[in-house]
């Protein structure tokens, strides 16, 4: 960062062991209100970490996370000691949501936000059959399938990576679109596209194909279409150790076994 931060405030996930890291950090630190913070110290997973972004947007203040979950991808090593140096010479990386705008067979529309993926999935036994749009534009007639998602480079490491697509460097400016185990075509991999696309997927017969959509944690069911596209209104700062960026850490995804 390259100001010294003014106002912390402090956030915790209700698991026992978020709880006690933070009972032991306020005895060392003063905190802030969220409201008034310049940063706020999240401790917990990366579902908590998605839930605040969720909650607080579009709030202006950094997330400086500390795992006190499990994978902890989003989140840094928990560490008492140091915690205002550390935050002061991190590294910020920012990322701008996609907005899904959801039409149901109800006529209702409902937009919701997503860091990590919009993802479609068929609500019953029979698969999906779904057109894609890129910019207006049919690329795909008929794809029958399980399932699709459009994916972040944030979220290229969640959801995505166990539907075999690609990760995606922080810097890539890109998105992935990945099939759920495709039917037909059934060799397709799925596309990459720029940040900047807007994507549809219209639903083909919902009524006997009902097909929900999901927006990291909103869920809308019974979907007629989607449309998708990054909204760049909207600005999320994660904190970083500056030895272990977000960037480091999806680069060296690439290279696990």
């Amino acid at each position: 960062m390259t100001e010294n931060i003014k106002k912390i405030a402090l956030v915790a996930s209700e698991t026992d062991v978020a709880q006690e890291a933070a009972a032991d950090l306020r005895k060392r630190y003063d905190f802030a209100a969220v409201d008034e913070a310049d940063v706020i110290v999240a401790l917990g997973g990366d579902g908590f970490i998605l839930h605040l972004i969720h909650d607080i947007m579009p709030h202006k203040a950094s997330i400086f996370g500390m795992n006190r979950g499990t994978v902890g991808f989003l989140l840094n090593m928990f560490r008492e000691d140091d915690l205002i140096a550390r935050i002061n010479s991190s590294t910020a990386i920012t990322l701008h949501p996609l907005r899904m705008t959801a039409q149901t067979e109800g006529g209702e529309q409902t937009q919701a936000l997503a860091i990590n993926e919009v993802s479609l999935l068929r609500q019953t036994r029979q698969t999906a059959k779904i057109r894609i749009l890129v910019d207006g534009k049919v690329r795909m007639e008929e794809l029958v399938c399980d399932g699709i998602l459009l994916s972040t480079p944030a979220g290229s490491t969640a959801y995505n990576l166990s539907a075999h697509g690609p990760i995606i460097p922080m810097k890539a400016e890109i998105m992935a679109m990945t099939p759920i185990s495709a039917f037909r075509p059934r060799r397709w991999k799925g596309a990459l596209l720029p940040q900047n696309s807007k994507v549809t997927f219209e639903i083909i017969d919902p009524a006997k194909r009902p097909v929900s959509a999901v927006a990291d944690i909103r869920e809308v069911r019974n979907i007629t279409g989607v449309s998708i596209e990054q909204d760049k209104s909207i600005k999320i700062n994660l904190l970083f150790d500056s030895h272990h960026t977000l960037e480091e850490r999806i680069l060296n995804e690439q290279f696990v076994d």
